[in-house]
């Protein structure tokens, strides 16, 4: 069983910020692979189902990004799985927009969601890392990630997650490489 985490921020007012990605790309899994109905469950949504054949839960926390880490840990102890079960999805501004990396451990580079699971679970987890890219000055930071996609970001953002949902067997089965491939064809990159 694996825990597949989206990072983002609860409320309307957020769904469309560049912020909350991770939780754009765990709905289009769950949309794609017919997971159940989510259920309020770990101070967040959990949806059960099956990517390829491999029983995955989805979570999105709803404790604000600053508090993702409580959430997750919650879920972990729950079903007794440990950090190398968890995947977590969420925006990268140190990647170019649309693009997706995959990688094992590291750094939080600053951003909230992953400082929080960091201080509740170490840094030994998953990461899939989706581009926002960067706006260019730190004082622009704020304001582009926490601002909504552009018009013009909404085709290449419905490909992006559609290939994400699409490829996610890949990461099911533990092939990072072959996932971050299949992605970036899908996307003509």
């Amino acid at each position: 069983m694996q825990l597949w985490v989206g990072l983002g921020n609860p409320g309307a007012q957020y769904a469309m910020h560049r912020h909350n990605v991770g939780f754009m790309a765990i709905d289009s899994i769950a949309e794609v692979h017919g997971f159940a109905s989510p259920a309020k469950k770990f101070q967040g949504w959990l949806q059960e189902g099956r990517v390829d054949g491999m029983k995955v839960l989805l979570l999105k926390p709803a404790t604000f990004m600053n508090d993702s880490g409580r959430s997750v840990g919650e879920a972990l102890r729950f079903y007794k799985l440990g950090a190398e079960a968890l995947t977590v999805f969420h925006d990268e501004l140190d990647l170019a927009p649309m693009k997706v990396k995959v990688k094992q451990g590291g750094g939080t580079a600053g951003h909230n969601g992953l400082r929080s699971i960091d201080q509740h679970l170490g840094p030994d987890f998953r990461r899939v890392r989706i581009g926002i890219g960067h706006p260019g000055h730190k004082d622009r930071v704020t304001g582009h990630v926490l601002g909504n996609y552009a018009k013009s970001e909404i085709d290449p953002l419905s490909d992006l997650l559609g290939a994400v949902a699409g490829e996610a067997g890949w990461l099911a089965k533990g092939d990072d490489v072959r996932f971050m491939n299949d992605v970036a064809l899908r996307l003509g990159a």
